[in-house]
């Protein structure tokens, strides 16, 4: 489905406003869904029951909030060339790691790419190098550099998204005690009743007042990248996507990640360190659409528009999902949970 079918289908309905005009700027008050009635026209008890359906559908994983990178945890893109034939079981592998929060396979020979995320650097090189030992398939670190664009929020009417100030990554924040169960009771986002902040508080022996305003807080320092409606692009008729990625000279990297950040159809856009000749690219974007032909014809308007056509390039088209899911943070002092098989889970970003 393209975004003028789904904005067809859906136009001026609870459902289509819910999915569109609340992936952002979510109403941090002691009754959300009321506030949210307000503005549509119906009652509180509506659109509980449609954001609970929607879930239910698979078309949004949460209402909750989207963390900044690496300011609450150490996290890193990485990648594993894995033989095709054993694809299935290194990827149920990686999968099993709660410190895997997306894990895909990409047309490339790394062909499996999952975002993997500890408490702290230590405990996320000692995350990767299990799983290099549990797999046989030693994973090749991506970690973020600069970030241009990272925000997967976006009008599906046209597929605009918001601009916000990027660069070098902030300081990662030292978090209370308090804090970080806040932050494990937010993980599948806010629970379907009236005063879902009251109850969040009530889970951890906060006040409701207290968790609005770390909310706030969080979100005005940049811990937050956006709270709201956390919707799957892929069930919304975005079937195709692609990884793309340019071998670009340092001393022009940052201008032309700022200036590819800049065009509508990047839904992410940021610096990677590169792993040598091994994998020489260092500018990423991701590209979403609804079909290969209009994913590849937009990256090629971008390259010519940003001067990177004669650049050494590689685009790897997403074909299987393996697991998607919001990061499981926790706190740098917790013991790390175990699965069935003593199989270190680790700790997600």
């Amino acid at each position: 489905m393209n975004p003028d079918r789904l904005a067809d289908t859906l136009a001026d309905t609870l459902d289509f406003r819910l999915l569109n005009d609340f992936q952002r700027g979510f109403p941090l008050v002691a009754q959300p869904w009321a506030a949210l009635a307000a503005q549509l026209g119906c009652s509180a008890a509506d659109v509980l029951a449609r954001l609970a359906a929607l879930h239910e559908q698979g078309k949004i994983s949460r209402v909750g909030p989207v963390f900044a990178p690496n300011r609450i945890g150490a996290s890193t893109l990485a990648a594993m060339a894995v033989p095709v034939a054993d694809l299935p079981r290194v990827a149920a592998i990686v999968s099993a790691f709660s410190g895997v929060n997306h894990n895909y396979r990409r047309e490339h020979r790394y062909n499996l790419w999952f975002v993997a995320g500890a408490a702290d650097d230590a405990a996320l090189s000692a995350l990767l190098a299990a799983m290099g030992e549990a797999t046989g398939c030693p994973p090749i670190a991506l970690p973020l550099v600069e970030e241009f664009h990272i925000d997967l929020g976006f009008d599906l009417a046209n597929g605009r998204r918001t601009r916000h100030a990027v660069g070098r990554a902030a300081p990662r924040r030292q978090l209370c005690a308090a804090d970080w169960q806040l932050i494990d009771a937010l993980h599948d986002g806010l629970p379907w009743v009236a005063r879902p902040y009251q109850r969040l508080g009530e889970t951890i022996g906060r006040s409701e007042a207290d968790v609005l305003a770390t909310l706030a807080g969080w979100l005005a320092d940049g811990t937050l990248r956006r709270f709201g409606v956390v919707v799957r692009h892929r069930e919304l008729g975005y079937r195709a996507n692609a990884m793309c990625v340019w071998a670009v000279p340092e001393a022009d990297v940052s201008r032309l990640g700022h200036a590819l950040a800049s065009h509508d159809g990047v839904s992410l856009c940021y610096r990677r360190r590169s792993a040598g000749s091994a994998w020489p690219y260092n500018l990423f974007c991701m590209i979403h659409g609804q079909s290969r032909e209009a994913v590849e014809a937009r990256r090629a308007e971008l390259a010519a528009a940003v001067g990177l056509a004669a650049l050494p390039h590689a685009v790897l088209f997403s074909t299987d999902c393996y697991k998607q899911c919001g990061a499981r943070y926790r706190a740098p002092d917790a013991p790390p949970p175990r699965r069935g098989g003593g199989l270190p889970t680790g700790l997600a970003a």
